[in-house]
């Protein structure tokens, strides 16, 4: 008879033909919220012959390399229960005598709790002729969940309230209800708005007066600006005796033509007059309160922020993959590199880059491990720390080395306790070394004698199906990438919240709806003040391939976290078809490693608001694939580095290299001329 596990893990494709199919009752199943099922599947030939599975495990995905707790497993009684409603992905694993893997992914529908109670929380009730009315509900199911539904934010409606039907009705033609179910006052007098949620009813009454504004004054700090700039309107509304009136709603709106006529302006504004134009443009901003309205024109100017990038020296590793990489001043006053390798036989490489025109490798260690997925220096340059994972004897754990000497490094000592589930990620600051563990949680080990680490700390989330991918430690705070729990802020010697190294104590997070939140970087804008914390997607939309190019996606989103208790995500740099992997930024400007689409640099100046990569503010890029790489020509950049003025990166296939951003803009003018 099968046995049928349970387990939270990730799965790679490693053999079974094609011709091989899983078939499962959890196709197209629906279950009700805490209703438990029990799954049965078996693996069949396309002749529809029975297939031998030894064991057969399921996990519930949600995001990216990610597991959920909208599903979860009974591993004893071989059961699955459903916990939250909507479509949710459990993925079936086959696993044959000979260890390798089929798999397929079901998807399950949940059904959502039927509605219970609606309450109105809107506020607005007196409104005047032409307002539009915001329309804000609680409304509470029957297991208690209370949801708020803002019909002015409908994406996050539909997100919640899926299968809830909203039916609005007004007793009178005074009020307007159009198909997307906002209220437009066309009359004076009183009405009342009737809105069905599943059968359950709430009314409102409105009284609709007369605009009493007679003039609008709409105000902006700037008329004449770059491609993502920010402009900030506002409006002064006044009456017929010349008084303002504050406090009025007021409604915004753009038009825009573009410059170029081959193309079409876009951009954004927001309810707080908050206005970036993407393309350079004529675009008129206006604004509105009821029936009055004004506008002004605003010039959008392209950004011209493109330099050349060439790429200058390259440390060449192709005969296996190449993972992280750290760049760092030796006690000598030399500059030198570590990388790390994956997926093969466990070696870092260190690397002279005093002169990054001429790259050198200097040394080599070997350890216990097909991957060392990342490499850190300490600030002094002494100590190197690297990962292990798939260690032989399972210990993984990470492996402290003297590199005062980079042509002579020499293993210190290593480090598995509470580790031996494998360390992704690691990172140094000053005495102490945060490491990954089995991708759940950060353990925090004194170095101060490096034969002899001691562990003096642990930071978790703390929720069920919780998973982790890295760690990023500056001045005294920890910012940890958790998937689908997106980034935390841990004090850990900063003094914000009381922590330290011994007592991590978090103080702010934000998650975001794909599940796939990787790496976290801090960054305080030089030309405004305000705080980010930029946060990466990683997303394989088929898998990782590691014999040929892989298919990616995600972005970076910046999140404002000058208020700490509410951030706010503000702006993102998506570069279509292509996803992000690590990054760095440094005054102003972003080095970005974007797997397949190589090392971008983006110009991070000013507000930022929108999406930077439309607004024009990439300065320049370079492939990094190299025709003697591992996968010949294949750019699939891992991470970058500015230092001391030349741009660091890693690939993939490729190894090691250095890029230089020029200092003036390339002349493209004689681009189209031509030859007779």
């Amino acid at each position: 008879m099968k046995k049928v596990f349970f387990v939270f893990l990730v799965i790679v494709n490693l053999g079974f033909s094609q011709d091989k199919f899983i078939v499962s009752n959890l196709k197209d199943i629906t279950l009700d919220i805490g209703q438990v099922f029990k799954p049965e599947s078996r693996v069949i030939n396309s002749d529809g012959s029975e297939v031998e599975c030894s064991r057969i495990i399921y996990y519930n995905k949600k995001g990216v390399f990610s597991s959920a707790k909208s599903i979860t497993f009974d591993r004893e009684k071989g059961t699955l229960k459903a916990n939250d409603p909507g479509n949710h992905d459990v993925v079936a694993v086959c696993i044959n005598t000979n260890g390798k893997r089929l798999t397929k992914t079901f998807n399950i529908n949940v059904n959502y709790p039927k509605i219970k109670k609606v309450k109105l929380l809107n506020g607005q009730r007196n409104i005047y002729v032409g307002n539009y009315v915001k329309l804000i509900y609680e409304i509470t199911d029957e297991l208690d969940n209370k949801r708020i539904v803002d019909y002015w934010n409908y994406d996050k409606a539909l997100r919640y309230f899926s299968n809830v039907e909203v039916d609005l009705k007004s007793s009178n033609d005074r009020v307007k209800i159009d198909l997307s179910n906002n209220i437009l006052a066309v009359e004076e007098g009183n009405s009342t708005i009737t809105a069905n949620f599943d059968g359950i009813s709430e009314k409102i009454d409105i009284k609709i007066q007369k605009n009493p504004i007679s003039k609008l004054n709409l105000i902006s700090d700037s008329s004449n600006v770059k491609t993502g700039d920010v402009v900030n309107f506002k409006v002064k509304a006044i009456d017929k005796k010349g008084n303002e009136i504050k406090n009025m709603p007021v409604e915004y709106s753009f038009t825009g033509k573009s410059f170029d006529k081959s193309s079409s302006a876009s951009g954004l504004i927001l309810e707080d007059g908050r206005f970036v134009g993407d393309v350079a443009g004529k675009y008129i901003i206006s604004a509105k309160i009821g029936n009055i309205t004004s506008s002004k024109v605003v010039n959008v100017f392209p950004r011209n922020v493109n330099r050349e990038i060439n790429n200058i020296g390259n440390g060449l590793v192709n005969d296996k993959h190449t993972s992280d990489f750290w760049v760092f001043e030796g006690v000598d006053g030399r500059d030198y590199a570590v990388t790390g390798t994956w997926g093969a036989d466990g070696k870092a490489y260190f690397w002279d880059v005093t002169n990054p025109s001429k790259i050198k490798k200097i040394d080599s260690v070997q350890v216990d491990a097909r991957t060392v997925n990342d490499v850190k220096v300490s600030q002094d340059g002494k100590i190197c720390v690297i990962s292990r994972e798939g260690a032989s004897n399972r210990k993984n754990g990470i492996i402290m080395i003297d590199v005062t000497n980079p042509k002579d490094v020499k293993i210190i000592s290593e480090y598995t306790k509470n580790l031996t589930g494998g360390v992704h990620n690691v990172f140094i600051d000053n005495n102490h070394v945060y490491a990954l563990s089995n991708g759940e949680k950060y353990y925090i080990i004194n170095i101060d004698d490096t034969s002899n680490p001691k562990q003096v700390g642990m930071f978790e989330v703390g929720k069920e199906g919780q998973s982790i991918h890295d760690v990023w430690i500056e001045n005294g705070i920890a910012y940890s990438s958790n998937w689908r729990d997106g980034v935390y802020l841990v004090d850990v010697g900063n003094g914000i919240a009381g922590g330290s190294p011994s007592n991590p104590v978090p103080f702010g997070d934000y998650s975001y709806d794909s599940g796939a939140h990787h790496a976290t970087f801090p960054y305080k804008s030089k030309s405004t003040g305000k705080f980010y914390t930029v946060l990466g997607d990683e997303i394989f939309p088929k898998g990782v391939n590691p014999n040929g190019t892989n298919e990616t996606a995600g972005f970076l989103h910046f999140v404002d976290f000058t208020d700490t208790k509410n951030p706010v995500e503000v702006a993102k740099y998506e570069l279509p078809t292509h996803g992000s992997h690590n990054f760095w930024i440094e005054d102003d400007i972003l080095y970005v490693a974007m797997y397949t689409g190589g090392l971008r640099v983006v110009d991070l100046s000013g507000d930022l608001l929108g999406d930077l990569y439309k607004q024009g503010r990439e300065i320049g890029y370079i492939l990094t694939g190299n025709p003697n790489g591992y996968i010949p020509n294949d750019t699939m950049v891992w991470g970058a580095q500015l230092y001391k003025g030349h741009i660091f990166y890693s690939d993939f296939n490729s190894g090691l290299g250095a890029a230089k951003v020029s200092a003036n803009k390339p002349d493209n003018s004689k681009a189209n001329q031509y030859i007779e």
